[in-house]
C-alpha cells in the first residue's frame, strides 16, 4: 500500500508543527484528512476545557467541602504523583502529617479523599460517634467483581443488603447451634490432615518433609469445602489424603483474589482509566472469579435442582442452610446469584478465620 507524507500540520491550540505519515485510504486525499481530523481535535479539547472548568468552579463556588489541611492536588489526579513516588505510602502521608503539625490530614487521590489520623481522640470520633458515615466499606473494581455486584456482606459497602446478610450470617450460618452442628465435619478433616503429614514424614521422595504452609491452606480449604459443599475435594483428590490438581487451582486461586481485594488500583481513584485497565488487576480478578465459578456453581445449581424436585430435604451442610432460607411469604430469602456469590465470600472468609487459628496452635505447640 503506498504511503503519503502530509504537510505540516498547525493545530490552533499548539505552538509547534510536526510532520506524520499515514497510509491514505482509497478516494481521500492526505490534506482532507487533515481537515477532518482538526474539528475532532478541537472538540475534544474543548469538551476536556470545559469539564475541568465546570468542575472547579463547582468545588470552589458551590460545593467546596470543609476538609482537614493537605498537600495541595494536582488537576483530575489529586496527589496520585506523589503517593506513587513515595513508598511506603504509609510512612510518606505520616511524614507529611509531622511536617504539616496535624493529627489529622486530607490527601486527594483521583476524585476520593483519604483521611489519615494519628490521634486517638480523633479516631474514636471516626469509629465510635461517627460510625454509621464511615462503616461502609470502600468501593473498587475488584471487590464488585468478587462479590458479583455487591450482593454479600464482608466487603459489600453499608446497607440495606448488607443488614440482611448479616442477619443470615448471625441467625443461620454461624450461630453457636450451627458450629456445634458442624463439630464432627471439622474432626474429619483433622483426622485427614494428620493422616496426610503421616504419609509426607514417611515420603522418601520429598525426604520426609513437610510444607506448613501448604499443609495449612489445604487442611483450611479442605474444612471450608466441608463446611459449605459437604465435600473434601472437587475432583478424586489424592491417595495419600492430600488435595488433588483440582484443589491446587482452588486454593491459588483465593489467594490471588485476596491479594487484589483492597490492593492499590489507579481505576478506583480515576474510574474512567478502569475501561484501560492499567495494572492489570480487572483481567486477574476475571479470570480468577471464572475459576472459582467453575467449582462452585454447578454445584450449587445441581443441589438446588435438588431441593426444587423434592429429592433433597435434609440439610446438611452451609449450601442446604441457604437454599432452604424462607421469608414470612414461605418464598425464598435468596436468589440464585445471591447464594453463589455468598458461597465464594464464605469461602473466603472461613479460610482466613481457620487458617489464623490453625497457624496459632501450631506456634503454641512449637
Amino acid at each position: 500500500m503506498p504511503t503519503y507524507t502530509s504537510k505540516f500540520l498547525n493545530l490552533p491550540f499548539s505552538s509547534f508543527q510536526y510532520p506524520f505519515q499515514f497510509p491514505a485510504p482509497m478516494g481521500y486525499a492526505p490534506d482532507i484528512l487533515c481537515l477532518h481530523l482538526q474539528p475532532l481535535l478541537v472538540s475534544l479539547f474543548l469538551l476536556i476545557c470545559g469539564f475541568t472548568i465546570i468542575k472547579a468552579l463547582r468545588y470552589h463556588l458551590f460545593e467546596k467541602p470543609k476538609l482537614p489541611p493537605g498537600p495541595k492536588p494536582w488537576p483530575i489526579v489529586g496527589n496520585l504523583p506523589e503517593m506513587l513516588s513515595n513508598k511506603p505510602v504509609f510512612r510518606w502521608i505520616h511524614n507529611l502529617m509531622q511536617e504539616m503539625d496535624t493529627e489529622i490530614a486530607c490527601v486527594r487521590l483521583g476524585n476520593v479523599h483519604v483521611i489519615p489520623v494519628t490521634s486517638p481522640s480523633i479516631a474514636c470520633e471516626f469509629l465510635r460517634k461517627h460510625d454509621a458515615e464511615f462503616a461502609s466499606r470502600p468501593l473498587t473494581m475488584a471487590t464488585d467483581i468478587i462479590s458479583s455486584g455487591y450482593v454479600t456482606i464482608a466487603i459489600a459497602p453499608f446497607g440495606e443488603q448488607w443488614k440482611k446478610m448479616r442477619r443470615i450470617f448471625v441467625n443461620d450460618l454461624f450461630s453457636p447451634l450451627r458450629h456445634q452442628w458442624f463439630q464432627h465435619k471439622r474432626n474429619e478433616e483433622a483426622d485427614n490432615i494428620m493422616f496426610y503429614v503421616y504419609n509426607k514424614c514417611n515420603n522418601v521422595n520429598d525426604g520426609g518433609l513437610v510444607n506448613i504452609r501448604d499443609v495449612s491452606q489445604h487442611y483450611c480449604c479442605n474444612v471450608t469445602r466441608k463446611l459449605i459443599f459437604n465435600t473434601r475435594y472437587f475432583g478424586k483428590g489424592s491417595m495419600d489424603g492430600g488435595p488433588g490438581s483440582e484443589e491446587v487451582e482452588q486454593v491459588n486461586t483465593i489467594f490471588t483474589l485476596l491479594k487484589h481485594v483492597y490492593a492499590f488500583s489507579a481505576s478506583d481513584y480515576i474510574p474512567c482509566l478502569r475501561v484501560f485497565d492499567l495494572d492489570g488487576h480487572k483481567r486477574k480478578v476475571k479470570k480468577g472469579m471464572r475459576r472459582m465459578e467453575k467449582y462452585h456453581d454447578p454445584t450449587v445449581e445441581e443441589r438446588m435442582k435438588q431441593w426444587n424436585n423434592g429429592s433433597k430435604r435434609v440439610e446438611e451442610d452451609l449450601l442446604d442452610v441457604l437454599i432452604s432460607l424462607k421469608d414470612d411469604n414461605d418464598n425464598p430469602t435468596l436468589t440464585i446469584q445471591e447464594i453463589k456469590a455468598l458461597t465464594i465470600v464464605i469461602h473466603y472468609s472461613l479460610l482466613l478465620f481457620i487458617e489464623v487459628i490453625f497457624l496459632i496452635k501450631l506456634i503454641n505447640i512449637f
